[in-house]
Order: structure tokens, then C-alpha cells, then sequence
């Protein structure tokens, strides 16, 4: 798997790697936003993850230009998830089409957690079904709690 981080603190950098990181896991940092879209042209990668400030441009107009150019056919789909200073700011995030968020302080679990949503997200239980070959609605299991 290949993760680009985009962020300018060392700290988050640091919180990111000892999270994610692995035997099969790859790393590209960019330490500033502008450089976010030609680093996805180059090589895509499995995951983005977005600090709230990165260098001269935010994490939520890096989002932004990135599904502008996916909508415009120029970057493929690239997963985001942004890193939140405050939790007013999960609604921006939401705008600007971020696959997921997690409000700061970070900690490893929630991280892992957060891209694991992201990059297998929960089979929808009529998706299960089909998938099972189910064929009426009374063999169709229920969600739990």
C-alpha cells in the first residue's frame, strides 16, 4: 500500500508513519499543498492523508482540487483522509468530499480505524446478500445493533 501525507509538522508526519506503517506500506510526504497534485499524477496512491495546514495551501483546497481535476478526468479517484484541528471544521470537510476526517489530537487507533473505513469500507447489508445469493427478503439477514 502507498500513503502520500500531506503536512508540514514533523509531529503529525511522525503519528501518521507510526500508525500506518509496516512492511507493506510506502510513504511520499508532501510538505506542501501545491505539490499534492502532481505527486497523485505521478504515482497514485492508495490513500491521502491531509493535514488541516499544509504549507502555503490547506488541506480543504488540496480536497477541493483534487476532485475538481478527478472530475475534469486529469487525477484518478484518490481516497482522502483529512486531519481536523477543531471539530467546527468536520463540516468543511464533508463539502469539500472528504472520504473521512479525524479531529486532533491524533491517536494510532483512531487512525488505523479511519483508514481502514476508508479503504474497505463495510459491505452494505443488501450488497452482503446478493453477494451470498440470497434470493428473497426473509433470507436476507438483518443488521445488529
Amino acid at each position: 500500500m502507498h500513503i502520500l501525507v500531506g503536512t508540514d509538522a514533523d509531529h503529525v508526519l511522525n503519528d501518521i508513519a507510526a500508525a500506518l506503517g509496516g512492511p507493506e506500506v510506502s510513504f511520499t510526504v508532501c510538505r506542501n499543498g501545491r505539490d499534492v497534485a502532481g505527486v497523485v499524477k505521478l504515482r497514485t496512491p492508495d490513500l491521502v492523508v491531509l493535514d488541516l495546514q499544509i504549507g502555503s495551501m490547506g488541506g480543504m483546497a488540496v480536497t477541493m482540487s483534487l476532485r475538481l481535476d478527478e472530475s475534469a478526468g486529469t487525477l484518478p479517484h484518490v481516497p482522502v483522509l483529512m486531519l481536523l484541528d477543531r471539530q467546527a471544521d468536520v463540516h468543511l470537510a464533508k463539502r469539500c468530499a472528504a472520504d473521512g476526517y479525524l479531529v486532533k489530537p491524533l491517536n494510532p487507533l483512531s487512525l488505523k480505524r479511519a483508514a481502514r473505513a476508508i479503504l474497505a469500507p463495510p459491505v452494505e447489508v443488501a450488497e452482503a446478500a446478493e453477494a451470498a445469493g440470497w434470493q428473497t427478503a426473509e433470507e436476507v439477514p438483518t443488521a445488529v445493533g
